[in-house]
C-alpha cells in the first residue's frame, strides 16, 4: 500500500473529495473530523478496509481537543493536508472575542501544533509533505470576512516561512488558496448571489472540490518536490 496521510477536517466537502481521490490512488489515510460522522461512515462503507488506518473526533478550535487528537495519532504519517476551516460572517466590530480565540485556534493554533507533533519524525526521515487549503480572501482579504480573512493570511505566511525551514530536510510545505468553491460553506448565499459571484468570475462557474483534490494529488507526487512554499491558487482567474 501506499503512503500514510492525514487529513484534518474530512468530512468536509474539500477534505472528503481530497480523501476520495487520495484513496482511489493507494494511500492510506488517517481521517479527522469534527462533527459530521455520518458522512465519514458513508465514506468509509464505501472504502476498501486497507485504505482506513483510523477515524478520530476532535474539535480543534479547543485546545484541549487539540491535543486529544495527537494522543490518538499511533500510526506514522507521512503526509499532511489541512482542510479544516470555518467561516464567520459579520461587521468586524461586532465580533465577540470568543468567535476570535476559536478561528484563529482552529486555523492557525491547530496547523501549529499537529504539525510541531509530526514534524521530528519527518525529518528523520528526511522526506515529508504538508499541504494547507487556505482561501482567497486570505491574500486580498474580504468585507464582513476579517476574521477568515485574517487567519487564512496567517495560514499562507505559515507555509512561506516553514517551508523555508524545513526544506533542507526534504519536506515541502505549499497551500492550495481556492475561489469560489460549490461546498456547503457557501450555503448562506442566495441563489442569485451565487448567480452574481459567478457572472464576475472568467472561467463563468464555481469551482469543484474535485478539482482542489486533483491539485492536492499533484502536490504529493514526488516529481513536484521542487514546488516550495507555493501558494497556488484556484479562482477561475477570479481576483
Amino acid at each position: 500500500m501506499g503512503e500514510n496521510v492525514l487529513i484534518i477536517g474530512a468530512s468536509g466537502d474539500i477534505g472528503l473529495a481530497i480523501a476520495d481521490q487520495l484513496a482511489s490512488e493507494g494511500y492510506q489515510l488517517l481521517l479527522h473530523y469534527n462533527k459530521n460522522r455520518k458522512r465519514i461512515d458513508d465514506f468509509k462503507n464505501m472504502l476498501e478496509k486497507e485504505c482506513l488506518l483510523t477515524v478520530i473526533q476532535a474539535n480543534l478550535s479547543n485546545d484541549e481537543e487539540i491535543k486529544k487528537l495527537l494522543n490518538q495519532l499511533v500510526f506514522p504519517v507521512d503526509y499532511i493536508i489541512f482542510a479544516s476551516g470555518a467561516a464567520h460572517y459579520g461587521l468586524f466590530q461586532d465580533t465577540k472575542e470568543q468567535v476570535m480565540d476559536d478561528m484563529l485556534t482552529l486555523h492557525v493554533k491547530a496547523p501549529w501544533m499537529i504539525t510541531q507533533y509530526l514534524l521530528p519524525t519527518m525529518i528523520q526521515k528526511n522526506t515529508g509533505k504538508i499541504i494547507v487549503i487556505t482561501s482567497l480572501w486570505g491574500d486580498i482579504g474580504a468585507s464582513n470576512e476579517v476574521v477568515y480573512s485574517t487567519v487564512k493570511g496567517a495560514q499562507n505566511s505559515f507555509v512561506k516561512a516553514l517551508a523555508k525551514e524545513i526544506a533542507p530536510s526534504g519536506i515541502s510545505v505549499n497551500a492550495i488558496s481556492p475561489g469560489y468553491i460549490e461546498t456547503k460553506m457557501n450555503n448562506h448565499l442566495a441563489d442569485d448571489e451565487k448567480a452574481a459571484l459567478i457572472s464576475e468570475i472568467p472561467i463563468n462557474r464555481a469551482g469543484l472540490p474535485s478539482e482542489v483534490a486533483h491539485t492536492v494529488r499533484f502536490l504529493l507526487d514526488q516529481r513536484s518536490s521542487y514546488i516550495q512554499g507555493e501558494i497556488i491558487n484556484m479562482n477561475g482567474a477570479w481576483k
